[in-house]
């Protein structure tokens, strides 16, 4: 798939997660973090499922390779320290706490490097490397 095919549906899920962020801060007021997680998650289900049945993609889950399963479901419990992204957002700025969360993206690319054999170009790296000082410049304060 070519960059540009990827450009615009990553933007627009650029812009979603921003307003994740926003939306959160303004709904976790009055809530405990943890309850307004699993809040959100539920609505996540709901939608979710809505989605994959309206554009008829549900298959049967247990028609899927053992491997699949071991990896989905790993992926699960690695996503488990998100769950105190609510607390930090309810806790603190949105504007500190949200760019902090994306250094998930230099340790992707780390990890995809170091694992999946992915290798980024300078460029690319370069990017990487300029997220990270932003992400060390906006999580140092004075």
């Amino acid at each position: 798939m070519g960059a540009s095919r990827l450009v615009s549906p990553a933007l627009l899920s650029a812009v979603f997660a921003a307003l994740t962020a926003i939306f959160a801060k303004l709904g976790v007021q009055g809530v405990d973090s943890d309850l307004a997680t699993l809040i959100r998650t539920a609505i996540i289900l709901v939608v979710l499922s809505a989605f994959v049945a309206c554009a008829g993609k549900w298959t049967n889950p247990l028609t899927l390779s053992p491997g699949t399963w071991l990896f989905l479901g790993l992926s699960g419990p690695a996503r488990m320290p998100a769950v105190r992204y609510f607390r930090r957002l309810k806790i603190g700025d949105a504007s500190k706490v949200a760019p902090v969360d994306k250094f998930s993206l230099v340790l992707t690319a780390a990890f995809a490097f170091t694992f999946l054999g992915e290798r980024p170009s300078l460029r690319e790296w370069s990017g990487i490397a300029m997220i990270a000082c932003g992400v060390v410049a906006l999580a140092f304060r004075r």
